[in-house]
C-alpha cells in the first residue's frame, strides 16, 4: 500500500499527540515530508517491510523537527529573539539529523510488521584508540 496525505492525516489525527505542525503544513510540504520519511525508513531498514503507520509516525516527527522554529536549530542558530515578542534558545544536545527523529513507536511498528524482529538505535561506528 502506498503512503498518501489523506491516510497520513487520518492516522496522525487518531494516533499522535502533538499534531499541530503536521496539520499546519500545506499539502506540498506534507508530500515532501512523506517522501523523505518513506525513503529514509526504506533505506535504513531495507531488509524489512515498512508499514504505512511507521511512515506516518515518522512523518509527524519530521513535521515537528522541521517546523519554522526548529528548522533554525537544524541550520545552526543558537538563539534568536523578536523584540517584545519572544526569545528562543536552542539546547546543544537537542536532536539533529533524520535518524534522531525515528521514534520508539516507529521501531515498534516496523518490528511488529516483521514478526517481532528486534530493532535498536545502535549503529556501528569507526573509532580510533
Amino acid at each position: 500500500m502506498a503512503v498518501n496525505i489523506a491516510d497520513a492525516d487520518a492516522y496522525i489525527a487518531a494516533n499522535c499527540i502533538d499534531i499541530e505542525d503536521w496539520t499546519d503544513a500545506d499539502d506540498a510540504k506534507k508530500q515532501r515530508i512523506l517522501n523523505v520519511a518513506d525513503r529514509k525508513l526504506t533505506t535504513k531498514y531495507a531488509q524489512y517491510t515498512i508499514p504505512d503507520a511507521a511512515v506516518y509516525e515518522y512523518a509527524n516527527e519530521l513535521a515537528i523537527a522541521f517546523n519554522d522554529t526548529n528548522r533554525l536549530q537544524q541550520q545552526g542558530v543558537a538563539s534568536f529573539g523578536l523584540t517584545g515578542v519572544a526569545n528562543f534558545t536552542f539546547k546543544d544536545w537537542a536532536k539533529s539529523g533524520l535518524d534522531a527523529w525515528i521514534s520508539d513507536t516507529v521501531l515498534d511498528l516496523i518490528s511488529e510488521a516483521n514478526g517481532g524482529v528486534p530493532l535498536s538505535r545502535r549503529s556501528i561506528k569507526w573509532t580510533v584508540l
